[in-house]
């Protein structure tokens, strides 16, 4: 997940896992925007997470092991909230290193 939002729409999606999301119903329900939902949603297709049909969206995780790390994602920010959004927010160090090497070409 890289960010809350994606867990925040997530857990949407898996509370109730026989409902067909449209795209606006979840921008409504989570109060983000459709480019954030669209975005997150094409995500999860790639991860096994969801499907879509009929341009509608359900959680559909490609195995068990995917549901199961769901549950234990779910369990986590239930219980320990602020633990995983800075889990998410931390920067990437990786990421950190490369962009300190980018080109300028204002200096």
């Amino acid at each position: 997940m890289r960010s809350v939002w994606a867990v925040e729409l997530l857990l949407v999606l898996r509370r109730d896992a026989d409902r067909a999301w449209s795209p606006e119903q979840l921008v409504a329900e989570l109060r983000a925007s459709i480019n954030l939902v669209q975005d997150n949603l094409a995500a999860f297709e790639r991860s096994g997470l969801a499907i879509s049909g009929e341009g509608a969206w359900r959680y559909a995780p490609a195995s068990p092991v995917i549901d199961a790390l769901a549950a234990r994602l779910e369990a986590a920010y239930r219980e320990r909230p602020v633990t995983i959004i800075n889990l998410i927010a931390r920067p990437d160090p990786v990421q950190g290193l490369a962009d300190a090497f980018k080109w300028r070409g204002d200096k």
